[in-house]
């Protein structure tokens, strides 16, 4: 285990981004998100991601500091093409359009096409939150071919994640964000990289058998060689089965045709498309009922007795709760997410 200063790491991610055109404002909101990943336990959605980014940067696949177009900006709904820009400069941009669109009518739906990887949903589930609002996001990945329908043994489907955030009054938002596979890409990569194994029967085979294997989605491959999953022969699994892979089938149709992206297929360039409704429960809610029955209603669902070995039921969101105890208000609405990760920095050296 290597241990490294979260100012540390972030400034390092920003430097190498803006070694390679970023401006500095991009490049560290960069290193921020990718950094706040791993805090909140997601690696496979953190620094890991750093030689792709540069990679599809070298190739010309995304481009720094882009501002996007909106082709249709209606009062409750907008179209967002993000040029190829990085996920972390163009999805800020996206969710801010429907933010302040639902602010204004009660609701409002963004659909984002041609975006950079866009990193972890979650971190725009919690942007509407902190300022109040229910966000639904439906997310794929075009040019990305990585998973099995159920029944099937060849790759058709993204990743395509799924993700809904519900804010709470004076206690972290509830987030539930999920691949619609068994796992997300980076996490076999992070396996890949000699990191935390595979759920058993994460991936399957050509045959039909099961594997947690990363060499059955990535191909032989060195341990810390180049990597590319277009050499594997394999593919990863939806999760639940026909449910999650009828649920991949939406994100893909939602994320991806609704928004304009195109879905998943080959010969695609990589582009993330996402499919956002915005929803201020102020509006829906006038009689101020949702945050009481929120609380109160999970309040009951966590009271249920647990099973032998578990020390608590928990809710979505819950496991990401010790990285943000470890670094108080680094999502609140009130700062600037660079401002909040340096806060974070000295706290955790404190």
């Amino acid at each position: 285990m290597v241990t490294v200063q979260v100012d540390r790491l972030i400034d390092f991610v920003a430097q190498v981004f803006e070694r390679a055109g970023s401006s500095k404002e991009e490049a560290r909101r960069i290193g921020c998100y990718l950094t706040t990943a791993n805090l909140t336990g997601h690696d496979s959605h953190g620094v890991i991601r750093v030689p792709v980014y540069i990679r599809w940067r070298n190739a010309g696949a995304v481009h720094p500091d882009q501002t996007v177009d909106v082709p249709v900006d209606l009062p409750s709904l907008a179209v967002v093409d993000g040029k190829f820009g990085y996920g972390q400069t163009v999805g800020p941009q996206a969710v801010r359009i429907g933010i302040d669109k639902c602010k204004t009518q009660g609701l409002s739906a963004v659909a984002l096409k041609n975006a950079g990887h866009i990193g972890r949903i979650g971190d725009w589930a919690e942007m509407a939150a902190a300022e109040g609002l229910v966000s639904i996001h439906f997310v794929t990945a075009a040019g990305s071919i990585l998973v099995a329908p159920f029944g099937g043994v060849e790759r058709r489907l993204s990743t395509a994640p799924y993700c809904v955030g519900i804010p709470r009054p004076d206690a972290p938002p509830v987030v539930l964000d999920l691949a619609t596979s068994i796992v997300a890409e980076g996490k076999v990569l992070v396996a890949a990289r000699g990191g935390k194994k595979l759920p058993q029967g994460a991936l399957i085979n050509a045959d039909g058998s099961l594997s947690e294997d990363p060499a059955t989605l990535y191909g032989p491959h060195e341990k810390d060689g180049p990597i590319n999953h277009a050499n594997g022969t394999g593919a990863i699994r939806a999760f639940g089965e026909h449910k999650g892979s009828g649920l991949a089938l939406i994100c893909e149709l939602l994320g991806g045709a609704l928004t304009g992206n195109g879905a998943t297929g080959p010969n695609r360039p990589f582009a993330n498309g996402m499919f956002s409704i915005y929803v201020d429960p102020k509006r829906i809610d006038p009689a101020h009922v949702f945050d009481a029955e929120v609380t109160r209603y999970i309040d009951f669902f966590k009271s249920s007795k647990t099973v032998a070995g578990v020390d608590q039921v928990l809710i979505p969101g819950d496991p990401e709760t010790p990285a943000e105890s470890a670094c108080p208000g680094w999502r609140s609405k009130r700062r600037r997410r660079e401002a909040i990760i340096t806060k974070s920095a000295r706290h955790a050296r404190a």
